[in-house]
């Protein structure tokens, strides 16, 4: 039972793979203002360092935050689209054992699609100017 997990609310990106609980295999990198244009690719090389493919994928976990506003829309955007596209289940957590509790609830079912960020402060929009 392949599980991708991705947190990605500070400039270190973090990916891992799972064997349900048993952790395969774990990545991270100062991704910081590239984590748009590494993270597919990071994934990709990771699912392929297991011998694996993203179909092979039957679960899918990410931190919620709180964290970067633009981190968090990244890595939760890629989240929700690779469970869209693979029709898998993710989970967003926020507690320091989020591999842990989000590993608990894809085995017992649970989804969050989507997934939505928690940004841990209200998010402050500008007013258009006229």
């Amino acid at each position: 039972m392949l599980i991708l997990t991705l947190r990605t609310d500070k400039p270190e990106a973090e990916i891992g793979l799972y064997d349900s609980s048993t952790q395969l295999t774990y990545a991270v990198w100062e991704a910081h203002r590239q984590l748009a244009e590494t993270l597919h690719r990071k994934i990709a090389d990771l699912v392929a360092s297991q011998g694996k493919q993203l179909t092979d994928v039957v679960g899918i976990i990410c931190f919620q935050g709180p964290g970067s506003f633009t981190g968090l829309r990244i890595g939760l955007t890629v989240a929700n689209a690779l469970a869209m596209s693979l029709e898998v289940p993710i989970v967003a957590t926020q507690n320091p054992e989020w591999i842990e509790g989000g590993i608990s609830r894809i085995l017992a079912g649970e989804t969050d699609y989507p997934a939505l960020p928690e940004y841990g402060a209200p998010v402050h929009i500008t007013a258009q100017k006229k």
